[in-house]
């Protein structure tokens, strides 16, 4: 995908959007990166909290320091050299993942949807690298990115008023891990024992932006150990 210049839209009387796509993109996921660390580096007088997407930040600030458009014209010369400022090296992560039966009850569906048998799907899922390019939803839920085309899946029709935490599910072209138990409407595949957000932990989530994300299979043995 071609890449767009950077969008400017306020948001609120006290919120301005910088948009890099108008769909998840890997290069506007990296550019996102780029202007989070730009800001955390060389911060702007004004700007009270960030708030990364896919694509895009919404950033936050303070009405009685600065305003939309003295905010856009502070950022736009910045921009012009993000692609230059430097990432610190990603973190690399290893979920371990006990896939179908009880654990992830949409499995057998997925893979039937796709013209696979379960096997085939927890060996695409579990052998591709993704990227957390965000968080959200819930505390510790990272939006991974690096799905395998071919296990792209909607979401279920109904969400399911409870989903164990640990689940690891599919919804479109993403992969996640819920944090706690909630409802959502993701396809469970399997689910980690590992606790995704545990608050007197530093830092309390396991998941942070950039870090590289795989998924290890393991049996219900180890997951009960």
């Amino acid at each position: 995908m071609a890449e767009l210049p950077a969008r400017f839209q306020p948001a609120s009387d006290q919120s301005l959007l910088v948009s890099f796509a108008d769909r998840i993109d890997p290069a506007a996921s990296l550019r996102v990166r780029r202007l989070l660390r730009l800001l955390e580096l060389n911060p702007v007088k004004g700007i009270v909290n960030l708030h990364p997407a896919y694509c895009s930040v919404l950033i936050r600030f303070d009405a009685l320091v600065t305003e939309h458009r003295e905010l856009e014209a502070l950022l736009r010369p910045r921009l012009e050299n993000l692609d230059a400022v430097a990432l610190p090296e990603p973190r690399e992560v290893e979920i371990p993942v006990c896939y179908g039966g009880e654990f992830g009850v949409d499995l057998a569906d997925v893979a039937d949807m796709h013209g696979m048998n379960p096997a085939q799907v927890v060996a695409r899922h579990s052998s591709a690298a993704y990227t957390v390019d965000f968080l959200g939803f819930a505390p510790g839920f990272g939006y991974l990115s690096g799905l395998p085309d071919e296990l792209a899946t909607p979401r279920l029709p109904v969400p399911r008023r409870s989903v164990p935490a640990g689940s690891v599910g599919i919804a479109g072209n993403q992969t996640g891990v819920y944090p706690f138990a909630t409802a959502g409407g993701w396809r469970l595949i399997g689910r980690t024992p590992v606790a995704m957000f545990r608050p007197d932990r530093q830092p309390m989530s396991l998941l942070s932006i950039g870090d590289r994300v795989r998924f290890r299979p393991i049996c219900a043995e180890e997951f009960a150990e």
